[in-house]
């Protein structure tokens, strides 16, 4: 059992600590590949970057989030600048527009297909980056992420497609909860640094689609393909994601999309939560498909506690499960196994970002 007794403000102080003085510094130093400018997929325990197979736009753009939410710190105004420069040169599609998804090692496009989590990331970092420094360029470059998405992934619906072809072809890909949700937090990130109507309104179709083709009608839980879908699922850690989103939103919160994930983070918690560990996957019913423990859904879950009534003691316990079950000397451990054994020892580039998000909203409450 967590010691109720300890400081919760000295506990979180420690945790702030280690993100800033032993994860964010992995990627100011072996984290980064300096001749690509950008940051390696990922690092091993002993923070040796993996042999290079791909570089993502998303994981670039994740990065820029985490840098330019620490533009004051010492070389962060400077990194977020070549992230932003890397994003452009590295993975703008020129001829079609939109960024590819991958480049290979060399930094020639791997794959080519232009999908929705990708876009959505641009569209957060650029928001969050220009809210800082407010260069015309970057803010042009948001002003284009948007357009893309509203001229070729939107559907008829409400909806948007999960991905498309090089020259934005029909992959018949559908939509899919996951880049759907990035996709508001995207546009959340460009209303909290600009008046936007389109995008006022866009985030409110958004949201009454994803309550008419996502919400499981039974318990209210946000499913992760459309209702009705073969071989259907839901994410804890999802739930838990969209309800800090919905809850903190001005424009969401008390709508029927945030009832419905108010009731889903009950329903989650109950059959997605043992122990402190947050468990990967669970069909609709609530019968457990993959106990596999995430950090990120670890970090979303302590997020979302802070906005819930009556949760102090829970966040105080969640924030000590995350030191002591996923936080290392060295960095952090990505996965723990159903019986809790470390699972998954590399350390990815897009991880911080979750952590990041986590500890602003821990300290936005303390």
């Amino acid at each position: 059992m967590p010691d109720l007794c300890t400081a919760p403000s000295e506990l979180l102080a420690k945790v702030q600590a280690h993100f800033d003085l032993r994860i964010v510094p992995l990627w100011q130093g072996p984290g980064w590949n300096a001749e690509m400018a950008l940051p390696f997929e990922a690092l091993d325990p002993q923070q040796r970057p993996l042999p290079v197979q791909r570089y993502r736009a998303m994981a670039c753009a994740r990065q820029l989030y985490l840098f330019s939410s620490r533009i004051e710190q010492p070389g962060a105004r400077e990194r977020a600048a070549a992230l932003f420069r890397s994003l452009q040169r590295h993975f703008h599609d020129a001829e079609h527009g939109g960024w590819f998804y991958s480049i290979d090692a060399q930094g020639k496009p791997l794959d080519r297909r232009k999908d929705l989590y990708t876009h959505a990331f641009i569209v957060f970092a650029c928001a969050h980056y220009w809210g800082k420094v407010r260069e015309q360029l970057v803010e042009s470059t948001l002003d284009a992420a948007l357009a893309v998405i509203a001229e070729q992934f939107a559907r008829d619906d409400g909806l948007y497609e999960a991905s498309l072809g090089e020259d934005w072809s029909d992959l018949a890909s559908g939509p899919l909860q996951n880049p759907l949700m990035h996709l508001a937090e995207a546009f959340l990130a460009t209303l909290s640094v600009r008046d936007d109507e389109a995008v006022a309104q866009a985030l409110e179709d958004l949201a009454a689609a994803m309550q008419a083709h996502f919400i499981d009608p039974e318990h209210g839980v946000m499913l992760e393909k459309p209702r009705g879908a073969v071989d259907n699922w839901f994410e804890p850690g999802h739930q838990f994601e969209w309800f800090y989103l919905l809850e903190s939103s001005p424009l969401l919160c008390g709508g029927e999309l945030h009832r419905s994930l108010s009731r889903a983070f009950t329903y989650a918690e109950h059959c997605g939560v043992k122990d402190t560990a947050v468990l990967a996957m669970l069909s609709a019913d609530g019968q457990v498909r993959d106990a596999t423990q995430r950090i990120w859904a670890q970090a979303e879950y302590l997020r979302a506690l802070t906005l819930r009534p009556d949760s102090d003691a829970k966040v105080l316990a969640q924030l000590q499960a995350l030191q002591q079950n996923f936080l290392h000397a060295d960095g952090w451990y990505e996965c723990r196994d159903a019986s809790g054994k470390v699972s998954r020892e590399d350390m990815p580039s897009t991880t911080p970002y979750h952590l990041a998000t986590c500890l602003e909203g821990l300290q936005r409450q303390h």
